[in-house]
């Protein structure tokens, strides 16, 4: 009769507990021929500011600009009322004023603050960890990766594995 064997898929941080972790495994009786670790490269290139119709990450540059915009128009239109030039030109001044102002400060705070912190942050690579082993010890394994800080995990039942007197349909 076949067993069943399945795999342990897990992150982590390029670190010294991914080291610790497969210590721990060969300790606990997985082979190193059943584990294997793949290390993820980082984007080497910065984000493009500007969305494309086919690719947008979730920053706006000119969310600050419309409010400012808005905010300024309506103060300008209000003022141009006692204004030579009335409230129109005002209001239209104070709408580009607003939105320059605004989108001015977003790509100030995108382009420099932003970077500042993730250098100091440090962008730390990550590694896809694989085990392979008997389903018995799918929770003793998973409590290991636990224990050395694993980002995530993931279980994935195979099929048993055929012996060597067993036929083949």
């Amino acid at each position: 009769m076949g067993r069943n064997v399945i795999q342990i898929f897990s992150t982590f941080e390029h670190s010294i507990h991914l080291e610790l972790a497969i210590s721990s495994l060969e300790k606990s009786g997985i082979s190193k021929n059943a584990m294997f670790a793949v290390p993820l490269t980082n984007r080497k290139t910065d984000r493009r500011l500007f969305d494309s119709i086919h690719n947008a990450d979730g920053i706006s540059l000119i969310s600050t600009g419309a409010a400012l915009g808005t905010a300024l128009a309506v103060i300008g239109a209000s003022v141009g009322f006692k204004l030579a030039w009335g409230p129109i030109y005002w209001g239209l001044i104070g709408t580009a004023t607003g939105f320059l102002t605004g989108f001015m400060i977003d790509l100030f705070y995108y382009k420099v603050i932003k970077k500042q912190r993730r250098l100091l942050r440090g962008e730390i690579p990550q590694v896809i960890f694989i085990v392979e082993c008997d389903e018995a010890k799918g929770d003793i394994v998973e409590e290991i990766l636990w224990h050395h800080f694993t980002l995530g995990t993931a279980r994935i039942e195979n099929r048993p594995e055929k012996s060597s007197n067993e036929s083949a349909p």
